[in-house]
């Protein structure tokens, strides 16, 4: 990943893991203009590569992030301050759109996406540890939906992805109230899988689980996180048939074949990496 160079992450690629460090702490890595661009482009270059297997996103500084810059909605390149109404309000919805897209690439890459927080995660960061596959927390961190507080509606994706992961009634409190919750609170709902006490503890911690996703084949994997994904948005009956289309495509015995020889043999099984995703039309 040397070839890739970001304002706001460092990227480093091992072991078939992608790790990602949000990298402004002296602004408490709150997402600014560059945040919203590069993310996207930081995960597709990953998913791109065809190296990683997992991507571990974790930050630096006191607190994971403050969450949107609010420089991005003030400035009027972004955000027109003035003209017809109409045209000021449906230059506002694609630009929330966008920026809606930018975390929903978490959630549409083929990789499974771990979080690990520290300190406070706050409003639009909540709403992109939400789009990830787990999360992680040392006990100083917390959550909080801060738009409540700031006079505006949360909606870049914590309001629709939080009730997936938590109970509704408790998304609905911390939604109307935009109080703090510990991470301890977050993992007895669930939102978090894990508290350890220190960064440097939850660090080694979720890096053994992605070692663990990256010794399995990365095909299974993203089978996975595809039918997780397709089954948290449909019926059981609607999954259960896209499980089967899935299988009948995607499912070879190689892979399963190298798990029993490594078995036989009591060494771990090498398994090929994905295709790199390329661009069907590009030079």
């Amino acid at each position: 990943m040397s070839d890739f160079s970001f304002n706001s992450f460092k990227v480093t690629l091992a072991d078939h893991i992608a790790h990602v460090q949000l990298s402004r702490p002296e602004a408490l890595n709150s997402m600014n203009t560059d945040f919203w661009l590069e993310l996207p482009q930081c995960v597709r270059a990953i998913e791109a590569s065809g190296e990683a297997r997992v991507i571990v996103i974790s930050s630096t500084g006191k607190h994971f992030s403050a969450g949107m810059d609010l420089g991005v909605f003030t400035n009027p390149k972004t955000v027109p301050m003035t003209g017809d109404p109409g045209r000021m309000g449906e230059n506002l919805r694609r630009t929330v759109l966008q920026l809606q897209a930018c975390l929903s690439s978490l959630e549409e890459v083929r990789l499974p996406v771990l979080t690990a927080i520290q300190g406070g995660c706050i409003g639009g960061a909540l709403d992109m540890v939400c789009a990830a596959d787990c999360r992680y927390a040392t006990a100083d961190a917390y959550f909080t939906i801060k738009e409540t507080e700031l006079g505006m509606t949360a909606d870049v994706g914590t309001l629709q992805r939080l009730p997936k992961l938590i109970p509704q009634g408790v998304v609905r409190e911390l939604a109307y109230t935009g109080r703090k919750f510990s991470a301890a609170e977050a993992k007895t709902h669930g939102l978090v899988n894990e508290v350890y006490e220190t960064q440097e503890a939850m660090l080694d911690a979720v890096m053994t689980i992605a070692k663990q996703i990256a010794a399995h084949s990365p095909l299974a994997v993203t089978g996975c996180k595809e039918m997780l994904n397709y089954s948290r948005d449909h019926s059981v009956e609607d999954s259960l048939k896209y499980m089967a289309t899935w299988q009948s495509g995607m499912f070879r015995p190689n892979d399963m074949m190298k798990t029993f020889q490594a078995k036989v043999t009591k060494q771990a099984p090498q398994f090929d990496n994905l295709f790199p995703v390329k661009q069907v039309f590009s030079e």
